[in-house]
């Protein structure tokens, strides 16, 4: 579905309604500007008409029509494609979503595919139009450099988000001693897929922001270069969030093995302990006839007092070296 096709000269757009493809075709091949066409989980068949109008390059087409494509930027003739993963965090659920965003720029054209839960464009196309119509004025850089800089500011809640996830596993853990090994696993998980949206960004950010295509103009290097320290920013708290995590889990399960251990003596004590008089009440009961203190008249509440008494030392004993 095409959301919104415009037409910018000059740094300012040049209509209200959204243009048809082949019209904004005319525009972008006219050099009278340039044209921004959003797409929103386009089919094959509108895909290739964009494709077809804009005579953009066969294999990143291809690309673009299937999701879960890795994050890249690869520069052909005239124009470049651009892959971003989206990212976005739910309280409610306590889980990120992520989505992803193909990015055709070219001379004349800016051309975003958005699948899955990617980040709405508006955000993106308004702040270009009110807050830097100049940098508007440079064409579809300055679109990569707006998307570019939407998908990576919502990756610092995704990670404030991770982290209090974090925070409240470990109160569960050395709080309430409870086993949170499942729910951990998950997080990581999470934490491991996150960071595969954001370091595949870093070395073409890092190009970007050296100026290593000269289709990019000079003046946008800084603007990429604030982008490019956002996701190192990002990058690097993800890691420590993985080394977290790891020692969390490992801790997790130190925890797990002393309380079950703990179980385990307290079971092997009061065994030692119903032992002792089971042994004494067994030798006891044997029938045979020639037993002296089965016939004294004190033999019967001595043999319960030994019991007695072994059992009370015992019970003292595991108590003291912390069995019980």
């Amino acid at each position: 579905m095409i959301v919104d096709c415009a037409h910018y000269r000059e740094g300012v757009r040049q209509h209200e309604g959204a243009l048809d493809v082949g019209q904004a075709a005319e525009h972008a091949r006219s050099g009278d500007g340039f044209v921004w066409v959003g797409l929103l989980h386009p089919t094959d068949e509108e895909l290739r008409q964009v494709a077809d109008a804009f005579d953009l390059p066969e294999l990143a087409v291809e690309d673009a029509g299937r999701e879960h494509q890795r994050p890249k930027l690869e520069a052909y003739d005239g124009s470049f494609f651009l892959v971003l993963k989206t990212s976005r965090y739910d309280q409610e659920e306590e889980r990120v979503h992520f989505g992803e965003i193909d990015l055709f720029p070219g001379s004349g054209y800016a051309i975003s595919a958005r699948h899955g839960e990617a980040s709405p464009l508006t955000g993106a196309r308004e702040r270009l139009q009110t807050e830097h119509r100049e940098l508007l004025k440079m064409g579809a850089a300055a679109v990569g450099w707006a998307i570019l800089d939407q998908v990576v500011d919502d990756y610092e809640p995704v990670a404030a988000g991770i982290e209090d996830d974090i925070e409240e596993v470990e109160q569960a853990i050395f709080g309430a001693g409870g086993d949170s090994t499942e729910r951990i696993y998950f997080l990581k998980r999470e934490v491991i897929e996150f960071h595969r949206a954001i370091a595949p960004l870093l070395v073409p950010l890092e190009l970007l922001e050296r100026g290593a295509y000269p289709q990019i103009p000079d003046v946008m290097r800084p603007f990429f270069r604030d982008v490019a320290d956002h996701a190192r920013r990002v990058d690097e708290q993800v890691m420590a969030q993985r080394e977290l995590l790891t020692s969390v889990l490992e801790a997790n399960l130190a925890l797990v093995s002393v309380r079950q251990n703990q179980v385990v003596q307290a079971i092997s004590a009061w065994a030692a302990i119903v032992a002792v008089p089971t042994f004494l009440a067994s030798i006891w009961g044997m029938n045979f006839e020639h037993m002296p203190e089965l016939k004294s008249p004190v033999g019967y509440p001595l043999a319960l007092l030994a019991m007695l008494t072994a059992t009370l030392l015992l019970h003292r004993f595991f108590k003291r070296i912390g069995w019980l």
